[in-house]
């Protein structure tokens, strides 16, 4: 699936964009590329818990820092009590647990960790992740993966409203249903929703594909159903395959949204024409 030919295929270069190219290529021999110059060694094998139960946020946001900086590779966080903010900001190769649930804003602006929460999230988690893995085995609640730029960022459970909104990039999987306005001003990137969706999915999103597995509620302004083809569904497969997922009513029911680009040039239509496309 990595292929030149086949992400054109599916549709990934044809953005008529002005000015700069977003594309960005590396080396995998240049390694320097994928990590930070201030970024930690870390060790998968080494690892380290620790109990948060009676810790502040800052405190338990500091140790797990501590054993990066000490070569851990695997920490496990004991009894988060949903407490806020945590995880934020981990820009490090790092394998993450959580054993329990966590507060609002967890686990946003990362790049490159993988993290795994045993219970449930708040709200925005994951906001502005830029790579690596996330995934919740519970609930999530509303503006789930806001802003995303990269990685996979995975719920098992059902979500709230506004999942991805300005979303830029990655993919997002929600095991269940999502709220209202999910996807919403969606820019790139994949969504793929295996239950049911809440009213205006999509709202005037630019471009990034939705794939949705149960009843849609309403779609957004500018967003239409187009062809599912053999491509989407051997895609959808190896992706969920990777989290233990599939789709509950199988490949064939699921429904593929794209935007219907009427609003690329929003700002040169006349008035009338705002009203019509509105």
């Amino acid at each position: 699936m990595g292929s030149v030919s086949t992400s054109h295929d599916m549709g990934l270069h044809q953005e008529q964009l002005a000015g700069r190219t977003q594309q960005r290529f590396f080396s995998a021999t240049e390694e320097k590329n994928f990590t930070y110059p201030w970024a930690y060694e870390v060790d998968y094998d080494k690892s380290a818990e620790f109990d948060a139960a009676d810790m502040e946020i800052t405190a338990i946001n500091l140790e797990i820092r501590e054993l990066m900086k000490s070569g851990h590779g695997t920490i496990t966080v004991k009894n988060p009590r949903a407490k806020h903010s945590l995880g934020v900001g981990i820009l490090n190769r790092l394998n993450l647990n959580f054993e329990g649930s966590l507060g609002y804003f967890g686990c946003g602006l990362t790049d490159g960790a993988n993290i795994r929460i045993s219970g449930r999230v708040g709200w925005s988690c994951a906001e502005n992740m830029m790579a690596g893995t996330v995934v919740i085995e519970k609930n999530a609640g509303s503006l789930f993966g806001a802003a995303l730029r990269g990685g996979d960022l995975v719920c098992k459970g059902q979500a709230g409203g506004r999942v991805g909104i300005d979303q830029k990039g990655g993919t997002i999987i929600v095991g269940g249903s999502v709220g209202a306005s999910t996807g919403f001003m969606m820019q790139r990137g994949r969504m793929i929703i295996l239950g049911d969706a809440g009213d205006s999915l999509g709202d005037s999103m630019y471009d990034g594909t939705i794939y949705v597995g149960g009843k849609i509620a309403s779609l957004g302004v500018d967003c239409v159903e187009t062809e599912m083809t053999d491509l989407d569904k051997k895609y959808l497969e190896g992706k969920l395959a990777l989290y233990g997922m599939s789709a509950p009513n199988g490949f064939d029911k699921m429904v593929k949204l794209t935007s219907g680009k009427q609003l690329w040039n929003y700002d040169n239509l006349e008035p009338m024409e705002k009203k019509l496309v509105l």
